[in-house]
This record gives structure tokens, sequence and C-alpha cells, in this order.
């Protein structure tokens, strides 16, 4: 807790693959905020996450409009923009250090998955090591639901609700022309290490004959082989086939099925797209009419099918970590905790972000079944809270009202940084 007699000011930015949600999280840093006047001073919000930082590229959450406070809880996408930015050169830390002093920053809030844990446990060491005054907490989300100690991450819950929704319905398509046309259809949705998406497509199902039929995560290896069968004899059974893969799966020694070559910015391989290539292999081994699709950002965009319940933890998240700063927790992430499952409830709970940064959660073998290719009632157990209860956006002409993202900066206290 800060020992100054003065409300030290704050700063937020939003940082990674953005959600359905995660603006959503910004309100709720902001609503609790505001409601500490003579705890916390301004709030900043950092354009494009801790490049704004670096760049001074602030906006005073005090010139938000109510319309523009609104949209936070209904839009998706990153209101104040994201980045992919790894902290590792002495001239960032020394702008941060520079920035932080001139602006009084007492409090970092930095939301974001994985990635962003490092970076916001990057800070906060920082800041120990210089011996500045701030507290910095974790604020999670992430679509591909891997970080560690929290039951689920913001954002997981509406994409979940998205797939699962779109292959029941795909599910439909495909079964009214399997007669005469497409025989297997293919979706691939994300998660590079994880199966937690893919698996959650799982709800779909309502019986072993109804899609999705083969679930291919990245924590089963790839058989060949025994995906053929598997496709096979489901088209034989039921007369067409529905799969539902991750787009890290990989093969028995450890490669991704469809690796690019490129990696970003923190390292990570760049995916090219398993989907055409499963498609590929099973019209080259069964001769049968593929298709596929990839939602790719669809998923993380899919706004107007939230979750109920994914939105209420997002905002709660942003709530509770504005809560532990100003009890001093440092160096924290606001985490959500399952109490029990039926009724789903849960709470928020403090966990050092030392644990989470750079680590990642696996999906629980548990929750597919022998063969690895359909959900299970403990998956069932898990995912179904997730993605109960409808969160509409407005709309406006039939379509979801568009936000006024136009934000003016504060004044620079410094001169422009060169790294």
């Amino acid at each position: 807790m800060s020992t100054s007699t003065r409300p030290r000011n704050a700063l937020y930015a939003q940082s990674g693959g953005v959600t359905p949600v995660i603006n959503a999280s910004a309100w709720g840093v902001i609503d609790a905020v505001r409601q500490h006047p003579e705890r916390i001073g301004s709030l900043f919000l950092a354009r494009n996450g801790i490049l704004g930082a670096l760049n001074e590229a602030l906006i005073d959450a005090a010139t938000l409009t109510d319309a523009q406070l609104a949209s936070l809880k209904t839009t998706p996408a990153g209101a104040f923009g994201s980045c992919r930015h790894k902290l590792k050169k002495d001239a960032e830390f020394d702008r941060l250090v520079a920035l932080f002093e001139a602006h009084d920053i007492g409090y970092f809030f930095y939301n974001g998955g994985g990635d962003s844990a490092d970076t916001c446990l990057k800070v906060a060491e920082l800041a120990r090591s210089r011996g500045l005054d701030l507290t910095a907490v974790h604020v999670p989300k992430t679509i591909d639901n891997d970080l560690p100690l929290t039951d689920c991450s913001p954002g997981f819950g509406s994409v979940a609700k998205y797939i699962a929704t779109s292959v029941r319905e795909a599910g439909l398509d495909i079964a009214s022309m399997a007669p005469t046309s497409t025989k297997v259809f293919i979706m691939e949705v994300m998660g590079r290490h994880a199966g937690w998406t893919a698996a959650a497509a799982g709800l779909a199902a309502a019986n072993a004959d109804t899609p999705p039929h083969l679930i291919l995560v990245p924590e089963i290896a790839f058989d060949e082989a025994r995906f053929i069968a598997a496709v096979s004899q489901t088209v034989e059974r039921v007369g067409y086939c529905v799969v539902v893969a991750s787009e890290g799966i990989r093969d028995g020694e450890g490669r991704f099925l469809a690796e690019s070559g490129a990696t970003d910015a923190f390292g990570h391989a760049q995916l090219g797209g398993v989907a055409p290539v499963l498609a590929n292999l099973v019209k080259a081994k069964l001769g049968a009419k593929v298709h596929w699709a990839v939602p790719d950002y669809l998923q993380r965009a899919s706004r107007h099918i939230a979750s109920a319940t994914d939105l209420e933890q997002a905002i709660a998240v942003g709530q509770a970590a504005v809560g532990f700063a100003l009890e001093g927790k440092r160096s924290v992430m606001a985490a959500i905790v399952r109490d029990q499952a039926t009724p789903y409830r849960w709470h928020i709970a403090a966990v050092p972000l030392a644990d989470v940064a750079n680590r990642e959660k696996t999906l629980p073998r548990d929750y597919l079944d022998a063969e690895g290719y359909r959900l299970t009632e403990a998956g069932r157990e898990y995912f179904a809270p997730l993605i109960r209860g409808e969160a509409f956006p407005p709309f406006v002409d039939g379509m979801p009202a568009l936000p006024d993202w136009r934000f003016d900066n504060v004044t620079k206290r410094l001169v422009p940084f060169k790294d």
C-alpha cells in the first residue's frame, strides 16, 4: 500500500489478443477507481498496451463520455488498442520509470493473458528494483483459457458459446446435405498448446451421433491412421462427420501439423492453418467431399452471442483488481475461484503473479473420452456453466451498435521515446 497521503494516479492497459468482453474488464477497473477518489487520483488508459506507456500515448478516463463507458460493456475488441510486445531492452525499462514518475503512477493494471502476466510481473519487479512505490495487478483475459490458478479466463466463456453454437448450426447444415454433398466438415479453432476451446465445442453434442463427432486437441498426439479410421466409421454410421480441431494439434513427434515457420514477438511459432491440412488428408485417403472453416478473429469478436456468465466475470476481475491494489496486494492476479459447479458459484481471489506468468494450464485428460474424441460428463460439468446466459448488445438498424472510440490524449510531459 502506498505510504503517501495524497491519491496516486493509476495506469490501465489492454494487451495481447482481444476478446468479446475485455472492454467489460476495463469498465470494471474504471468503475472501481471512480468509487475511491480519495485513494486514486487520475486513471490513465494507455493506447495499444504497453506501447502506449512507452510512447506516452495516454487517455484520461475522466474524459470518457457516458455513452463510451456504456459501450465498454457491450463491445468486443480493445477500445484503447492492444499489442503484442515483450519488454526486454534497458531503454524500455528506463522509459517506464520516467513515465511513472512524470505522471505520478502508483497503480498499474495490465489486462491480458499469459504473456501479459509476464509483462505485468516485469513492471512490478522493475518498480521494486528502482525503489518505485508502484502496485501492479494483473487483470486476466484469454480466449484460450490457459491461464493457471483461475477456474476460467474472461473471454473464454463467450468464445466457447460461439464455437459450440456454430458447430451445432453447421452440423444441421451438413446433415441436411450429406446424402448428395459434403460428407466431412472441419472447423479449426484457436488453441496453440491447450484444447479448451475445441473441447468446449463438445457442448453442442446431444448424443454420440450429433456433432462434433471428433475433437482434436494439442494434449493428445494426432495419429493419422486412427483419425482417418474414425472419420470413415463415423460417415458410415451417421452419414457425415463433423470435426473440431485446435490449431495447435501435433503429431507423435511433437511437431505442429500446420507450423508456418514464422514466430511472433514472444517467439511463439505461427501456425498456418490445420483445417486445410486435415481436409486434404481426408480427401486423399477417403475421397470424400470435405469443407472446412476457420472462425479465426470471428470467435474472439463474437460479442453478439456473449455468455452472461463471462460478461459478469470480466467486470468482476476488473473491479477486484482495483480492490486488491487498494488493499496493498502487489504482484497478484485477480483469479476466478469455482466454489461449486451446480449451481455454479464463484468468487475472485488474489493469486501470486509469479505463479501465473509464463505458465499454461492444459486440458485435463478426463474431459475427453478414452478415444480422445468426445467430451465426457466431467468436461461437460466444467464447461456448461461458463456459456450460460445471454448478454446481447444493443442493436441499431439491425446491426450491433458501433462504438465511438475517439479519445484525446493527455498532454505529454516527456520527450519522444527512441529505443
